[in-house]
């Protein structure tokens, strides 16, 4: 947006600070630390695939901040011409917009509007008929809207001096975060639900690696990458157990993550690594070992390089399934369900030449794709159009 002559400001969670920063991208920090609280409340995240528990972390994380949220967003917006919206905050954004009668737009990493074509990411893969895939998303939202709803609505009162919203919002323009190849735009959804492709980060200064990464990226076979990203409140010693045993002796990097994964001692041809950039480090790597999340799935899969999904919560089955489908990663192993036999077994079947070749053309594809691009016109298109808002 701002090389395309527009003025940005970036609201977020303070460790968006220092991304923000290396993109020169104005930024103010809003209250909380999500990875802090997210730590702080273990066993949300030891539950499996089952949605309600990080939904009720997550719940309780916004309603802890959400007049602090709508305060500091009305402030910061009210000469705006636009507020995009996502995440946590979307349901403050979209109250934010409304109170100051500008547009909104809504911005996901996640597929969620109602369609026949799949279930809610958020539940189960499973094949289903179409009307009950569609049910699904809206159970999903409904459920969100529940979660969040009355502490949006004391703060419309106390901070927005508006009247509470009985409804979820419906009809405002949303741009998915999403590439086509791992999830093609599904027929039945509305005209105003965009999917632009994945929002990579433009290049700004090389990134230099640690002395100790490249002196381990040199000294012999490419690696495989294992990391659980801002996954928390699991069994570190008995997945890192699993993981050495399954290695049998290859070669891999360990990234520590949220949860501090892979502290101790470690064998030789093992390295633990803090934060690296994915597009950087994925190219350096033979297979990706991950939880799914949907950053590092679009990473990895543009790379090039095959996946091992280790799913522990929320959509991160989905993310593993279309990786499956499309054949660039065996099927998914749960977290619960990780054994070093098992999990042996996945990369054997991510090592096949067949998988790496897949691989390699989804890469290719996925490199074509110009989502921010895409994205910054659309916007540009849904401001000169200035379409009318659903008003409550």
């Amino acid at each position: 947006m701002l090389d395309a002559g527009h003025d940005v400001l970036l609201l977020g969670e303070r460790s968006g600070q220092a991304y923000a920063d290396a993109l020169r991208v104005p930024f103010v920090a809003l209250a909380g630390d999500m990875a802090a609280e997210l730590r702080s409340a273990p066993g949300t995240l030891q539950r499996g695939d089952e949605f309600r528990h990080v939904a009720r972390a997550l719940a309780a994380i916004a309603t802890r901040h959400t007049a602090e949220w709508m305060r500091e967003t009305l402030a910061q917006a009210k000469n705006a011409d636009v507020i995009v919206c996502a995440g946590l905050g979307i349901y403050v954004g979209l109250s934010c917009a409304e109170c100051l009668n500008i547009p909104a737009i809504a911005a996901g990493l996640q597929p969620m509007m109602p369609t026949r074509a799949f279930a809610s990411p958020f539940l189960s893969p499973r094949r289903l008929p179409g009307f009950v895939n569609r049910a699904s998303h809206r159970l999903v939202l409904a459920m969100m809207w529940r979660a969040f709803r009355d502490a949006i609505n004391e703060a419309r009162r106390d901070v927005a001096h508006q009247p509470p919203r009985r409804h979820e919002w419906h009809g405002y323009p949303i741009l998915f975060a999403i590439s086509p190849t791992l999830v093609p735009r599904p027929p039945d959804w509305p005209a105003h639900a965009y999917v632009t492709g994945y929002w990579w980060a433009p290049s700004t200064a090389p990134f230099v690696p640690d002395p100790a990464l490249e002196r381990f990226l040199a000294a012999g076979e490419t690696p495989l990458y294992v990391g659980f990203g801002s996954m928390a409140g699991f069994d570190r010693d008995r997945l890192l157990a699993a993981v050495l045993s399954a290695l049998d002796g290859r070669r891999a990097l360990l990234h520590a993550g949220w949860s501090g994964f892979g502290e101790g001692r470690l064998p030789g041809h093992v390295q633990r690594i803090g934060h690296v950039p994915h597009d950087w480090l994925f190219a350096r790597v033979g297979i990706v070992v991950h939880h799914g999340g949907s950053g590092t799935t679009h990473a990895a899969a543009r790379a090039g390089v095959p996946s091992v999904v280790v799913p522990f919560a929320a959509d991160q089955f989905f993310w593993a399934e279309r990786l499956h489908r499309i054949g660039i990663a065996p099927q998914a192993l749960a977290y619960r369900d990780v054994t070093p036999s098992r999990l042996r077994e996945r990369l054997a079947q991510a090592g096949d030449g067949v998988m790496r070749e897949r691989a390699l053309e989804v890469g290719r594809t996925m490199s074509a794709e110009h989502g921010v691009a895409n994205a910054v016109a659309r916007i540009d298109a849904l401001l000169s159009d200035r379409s009318p808002r659903e008003r409550a």
